[in-house]
C-alpha cells in the first residue's frame, strides 16, 4: 500500500503510516518550513507539492501491480476548534478547505482514504460540516465510517481527541481500532530522560545525559546518543515569576493578581493558559503550546520542541526545520504518529482479512 498525504504539515500522519508499513509517496503542504521538515524526514518518491492545494493538478503516482492507494490528511482545523469560537462558522474560508481534500480524492479515487480533524468539527454549525463532508464522500462512491479516537488510548502520552472518517472504495465497512494499551503513558515516562534546559535554551543538538527509564523513551531514542530540537522560548522575567507560583496541574488561576496586571481581564483566560503539566499523567493537548505557555512539570520554563515532540510520539531522530516558532507550530499541529499508526494498522488488517 502507498499513500498520498494532503495538508501534510510536518508529517505526523505519514510517519504513522510508515510505522504501519505504508509508504507515503507524495505530499502536499503549503508551508515552506513544514514542507522542509516533511522532505527531510520522509523523502517521498514523487516529492512534495509545496504550494496552495487549490492550485494542485494531478501528477502520475505509479503503483506496483496489486498495490493499493490510500489518500490521507487533515484540512486546517483551527476554525473547528472549540478554543476558537470567533471563527467556528461557515464564514471562515479555511473551514471549506475540506472541498480540496474531496477534489484530490476524485482525481485519484484511491482504495482507501483517511480524513482527520479536531473533535470540535462534530458540533461546528450544529454538525453542518460533518454532514456535508460525509455526503460528498458517499456521492463519489465511498463507504464511510467515522469515530473519535483519543491518543492516550493508543500509546501517546497526551489527552488528545481526534475525529476520523475512513472510507473504502470497495464497500468495506471499516471498524475502528480498540485501545490496546493496558497502561496510559505519563509525561514522566515520556520526557524525564531528556537533558535539563534553561529558559531560552538554543543549543539545538545535545547528547543524552541520562539513561531512558521507560519503554516509551527507549522506543523513541532507539540507538541514538543525542538528538536535535532542544529549543525553548525565551520568556521575560515577569513570565518566569508567574511560573514559580504554579504547581503541577495548576494554571493562570494560581498566579497572584499583582503579576497579571498587563491582562485587560485575566479572569477570562481559559484553563489551558499557563498550565503546568503533571508528571504522573498524560499531557493536556499541546496545540499552540508556546502561545498557551505550557509549563514543564518540574522546571520553570516552557516546553522544548523535543519534549513536545516526545509528547506527540515523534521519535528522536525526527528533525524539525525552521526557526523555533515554526518548529513549535509544526509539532503542535501534528497528528500523533502512534495514533495514526493504529488507524493504518487496522486498514491493513482489514485488507488482509
Amino acid at each position: 500500500m502507498i499513500g498520498i498525504d494532503l495538508f501534510s504539515g510536518a508529517g505526523g500522519m505519514s510517519y504513522g503510516a510508515k510505522l504501519a508499513g505504508i509508504d507515503a509517496a507524495f505530499a502536499i503542504e503549503s508551508d515552506k518550513y513544514a514542507a522542509e521538515t516533511y522532505t527531510c524526514n520522509h523523502r517521498p518518491k514523487f516529492g512534495v507539492f509545496e504550494s496552495d492545494i487549490r492550485t494542485f493538478k494531478k501528477i502520475d503516482i505509479k503503483k506496483k501491480k496489486n498495490e493499493k492507494l490510500v489518500v490521507f490528511g487533515g484540512p486546517p482545523c483551527q476554525g473547528f476548534s472549540t478554543s476558537n469560537q470567533r471563527n467556528r462558522s461557515k464564514n471562515n474560508d479555511n473551514n471549506w478547505l475540506y472541498m480540496e481534500f474531496i477534489r484530490v480524492l476524485k482525481l485519484y479515487m484511491p482504495d482507501w482514504f483517511v480524513f482527520e480533524n479536531v473533535r470540535g468539527i462534530l458540533d461546528t454549525e450544529d454538525g453542518y460540516f460533518v454532514e456535508e463532508i460525509l455526503k460528498e464522500f458517499k456521492k463519489i462512491g465511498y463507504t464511510c465510517n467515522h469515530d473519535v479516537l483519543n491518543a492516550e488510548n493508543f500509546g501517546v502520552p497526551q489527552k488528545r481527541a481526534r475525529f476520523f472518517i475512513v472510507g473504502s472504495l470497495h464497500g468495506i465497512n471499516f471498524e475502528f481500532p480498540k485501545p490496546k494499551i493496558k497502561k496510559i503513558i505519563t509525561v514522566k515516562e515520556a520526557i524525564s530522560d531528556l537533558p535539563r534546559l534553561e529558559n531560552g535554551a538554543s543549543n539545538t543538538y545535545l547528547y543524552y545525559d541520562k539513561l531512558p527509564k521507560s519503554v516509551y523513551a527507549r522506543k523513541l531514542r532507539k540507538a541514538l546518543k543525542g538528538c536535535n530540537n532542544h529549543l525553548v522560548t525565551k520568556n521575560n522575567k515577569t513570565v518566569l515569576k508567574r511560573y514559580k507560583h504554579i504547581p503541577q496541574g495548576g494554571n493562570w488561576e494560581d498566579i497572584p493578581n499583582s503579576l497579571m496586571k498587563n491582562y485587560e481581564d485575566h479572569s477570562r483566560c481559559h484553563t489551558g493558559i499557563y498550565k503546568r503539566l503533571m508528571l504522573n499523567e498524560p499531557s493536556v493537548v499541546l496545540g499552540n503550546y508556546r502561545k498557551n505557555m505550557l509549563i514543564h512539570p518540574t522546571q520553570d520554563r516552557g516546553l522544548s520542541v523535543r519534549e513536545a515532540a516526545r509528547l506527540q510520539s515523534f521519535p528522536d531522530n525526527y528533525k524539525f526545520m525552521g526557526s523555533i516558532g515554526y518548529q513549535q507550530q509544526q509539532v503542535g499541529n501534528a497528528v500523533p504518529p502512534f495514533l495514526a499508526k493504529a488507524v493504518f494498522d487496522k486498514i491493513i488488517d482489514t485488507c488482509i482479512n
